[in-house]
């Protein structure tokens, strides 16, 4: 009896630069464009300008997520690489950007060192922890999101004023160390994205933060 050899093709794997074209993806990618001017600013001493870029890259790491959701026609793989990438994007967002603001801050002096590896830190075991266990029950994070902290962040700087460098170097030390422990603590902290009444308070954050700093930047 004859049998037909059956040959097998492997399935093309799509290109790195392929995911640029997806929307989500996109969003991601202008969130890390904000952080990094939101860093650049940092080292430079332009702090309102950084607190404008820290918060816009909150509000695009949001939008990703909820465009994502309802986007149709993504494959798994789309949503795994999107995961990915928001993910490899946020431990700059929200554990490396802070850090190099309390640097900056602080004169780059090495007692501000210890500062920043607790918080470098406790965001690359924050995403870690999340990426292995999720939600817990599907709706909640076990610690505090690392959004959070850019968000308390660009508050607290708009008390800079009534404070010499030197004493808000030093609230801004403790209020980062504080951040992240609660980072890495056991409370439950609600998923703020997934509340549509959240993304309008945060779109007016947003809009509030940029407005504040930047009428600080145009008087100055």
């Amino acid at each position: 009896m004859a049998t037909q050899n059956a040959t097998t093709t492997p399935l093309q794997q799509p290109t790195i630069l392929s995911y640029v074209k997806d929307l989500p993806n996109l969003l991601s990618l202008s969130g890390l464009a904000c952080t990094l001017l939101a860093i650049y600013f940092s080292i430079s001493g332009l702090y309102g300008a950084a607190m404008i870029g820290m918060i816009w890259a909150v509000a695009f790491d949001w939008a990703d997520g909820l465009v994502a959701r309802k986007l149709k026609g993504r494959t798994a793989n789309d949503a795994k690489f999107g995961g990915q990438l928001d993910v490899s994007i946020d431990i700059v967002s929200y554990g490396v950007t802070p850090a190099i603001l309390l640097l900056s801050y602080g004169n780059f002096a090495p007692t501000y060192l210890f500062g920043v590896f607790i918080m470098v830190a406790a965001a690359a075991l924050r995403l870690s922890y999340f990426t292995t266990y999720g939600l817990a029950g599907g709706t909640k994070y076990r610690g505090l999101a690392l959004d959070n902290n850019s968000l308390i962040l660009v508050f607290i700087f708009l008390f800079e004023g009534f404070f010499t460098q030197e004493t808000f170097s030093l609230i801004l030390y403790a209020s980062g160390v504080i951040l992240a422990i609660l980072n890495v603590s056991e409370i439950a902290t609600p998923k703020l994205s997934g509340n549509v009444r959240n993304v309008y308070l945060l779109g007016a954050y947003t809009l509030g933060i940029t407005a504040i700093y930047g009428l600080q930047l145009m008087s100055n």
